[in-house]
């Protein structure tokens, strides 16, 4: 499909994932202020920096959860990452021309939501050193551990995806299984990294920061550890066992991938149907 006829017709999809990444990131602005920020009531009374970390992974995973289980995310299947995107292109379930438009749509979003987080709470209160626009950076180890951090936490992340949404009795579970992992990541391993696994979500915050430092990391790590999931799974179970790359699959909203599910799944459109399978 060329992209402007997938423009054309799966519009909707690339404005939610925009939409959802734009959300996710203003949730984490607002989450960070109220956890971190030296003048929230909140952060005050809470002392302990590693229980407003496991605060902050709960809020966080809340998100991802209202995300994917919203009939927005059940349409778009939830990527809200150009890597998670381009990883399943490489497993061949997503038409060329629909990653494209869905990187785009992501890397817009999360500057949107940045943004919007500022002008909703102020600029001085995103950009005070301890919220600093969500910025993620190299922890106090420094940058080879930041990068390992992120490796493993993105392979473990997609290997999670794949085990989940590539099971018809478990896929309807896989938000929830990815949102409590993401939690354990913020909790546990944001120290060493931030906890990025998405690059339009670090430059998105790096962007607004003016804060660039590291950002190579976002990029590259995330894109490794996710491939490498992928490659460990399709050794195991072959392509076929990849059904499709929405997140959730069991729900009536249309499906624009080229979807495994079938009957089984939702609506998926007629154009999927007539697709051969890729070689």
């Amino acid at each position: 499909m060329k992209p402007y006829a997938a423009l054309r017709r799966h519009w909707p999809e690339y404005l939610i994932e925009a939409a959802g990444l734009g959300a996710f990131l203003l949730s984490a602005c607002v989450c960070a202020a109220l956890l971190f920020h030296p003048g929230s009531p909140l952060a005050g009374a809470i002392g302990s920096e590693g229980l407003r970390r496991a605060l902050m992974g709960l809020a966080m995973g809340a998100t991802l959860v209202a995300l994917v289980y919203s009939p927005w995310g059940q349409r778009s299947g939830a990527h809200f990452n150009p890597v998670l995107t381009l990883t399943f292109l490489g497993l061949r379930r997503i038409e060329p021309a629909d990653a494209a438009w869905y990187v785009v749509a992501q890397f817009a979003g999360a500057w949107a939501g940045v943004t919007l987080a500022g002008r909703l709470l102020g600029s001085a209160i995103v950009g005070d050193p301890a919220v600093n626009h969500v910025v993620t950076a190299p922890g106090a180890a420094g940058p080879a551990v930041a990068f390992a951090a992120e490796v493993a936490i993105s392979f473990g992340m997609m290997a999670l995806v794949l085990f989940f949404s590539n099971r018809r009795e478990l896929n309807r579970y896989t938000g929830l299984a990815a949102a409590a992992l993401l939690a354990l990541y913020i909790t546990v391993e944001s120290p060493l990294s931030g906890t990025s696994m998405n690059p339009a979500r670090s430059l998105g915050s790096a962007e607004t920061a003016g804060m660039f430092d590291g950002l190579w990391i976002y990029f590259t790590a995330p894109a490794i550890g996710m491939a490498l999931a992928a490659a460990a799974y399709v050794r195991k179970k072959g392509h076929g066992a990849v059904l499709c790359c929405k997140l959730h699959h069991d729900n009536q909203q249309r499906c624009i991938f080229r979807c495994r599910y079938g009957a089984h799944g939702a609506a998926t459109e007629a154009e999927n149907a007539r697709q051969p399978e890729p070689a």
